[in-house]
């Protein structure tokens, strides 16, 4: 947890950008009968009924002190999928940085075997030394600061029904060039000394020097 806590003090450096990365989900539901457009004294309404459609998985980079993020809509979420949305990050977004400081979670695709299963060892070995790797604790995904701009897509951007992948790519990237040409930032207060302070149950008691 500390580490993490660390890695947001850090003062903005564009040559070693925070970039928080996650995963979110959206189910494609079609409507069984037409909408009823707006009019006056009428709001927009739609059918109860609706058919499921499978689901799409989206990535999301978010880079809190610039007020940036990056999203990606893919029909999975396998460690293909993970491996070429970093070399996106390193090759396409930010391409100018010495190291993308990446801060995700523990998921099981969030390692650089991803990009070796993906890449060739030579590109996959490449990408990896473009990253510096950092991990929120388990059960502590709350961490990430990403969590915040997926919240605020899903209530935003993904609180409607949608009923195939073009749908979703169109309005979720409208709503990061909306977002990201406001600059929204993140303003994160949990410091380390905070969470000594109000996390303290978790961290272990010091062993008693032994007397000799």
């Amino acid at each position: 947890m500390e580490d993490v806590l660390e890695v947001y003090a850090r003062p903005y450096d564009p040559e070693y950008p925070v970039v928080c990365l996650d995963e979110g989900r959206k189910e494609l539901r079609s409507s069984v009968a037409p909408d009823l457009e707006m009019a006056p004294g009428r709001p927009h309404r739609e059918d109860y009924e609706y058919e499921r459609d499978g689901a799409v998985s989206l990535f999301m980079a978010f880079e809190p002190l610039a007020g940036r993020r990056e999203l990606k809509v893919t029909d999975q979420r396998t460690a293909l999928e993970y491996a070429q949305f970093v070399k996106d990050l390193v090759d396409t977004h930010y391409p100018e940085a010495q190291k993308v400081v990446l801060v995700q979670d523990n998921l099981n695709t969030h390692t650089p075997a991803s990009l070796y299963s993906a890449f060739e060892p030579q590109e996959a070995r490449r990408i990896c030394e473009r990253l510096e790797w950092h991990y929120t604790p388990e059960h502590a995904s709350w961490l990430n600061m990403v969590e915040l701009e997926l919240a605020a897509l899903a209530t935003q951007c993904l609180n409607k029904r949608m009923g195939n992948k073009a749908e979703v790519e169109l309005e979720t990237r409208a709503w990061k060039q909306q977002r990201n040409a406001l600059q929204v930032k993140a303003r994160w207060t949990f410091t380390t000394q905070k969470a000594r302070v109000k996390l303290q149950r978790l961290y272990p008691e010091p062993k008693a020097k032994s007397s000799t």
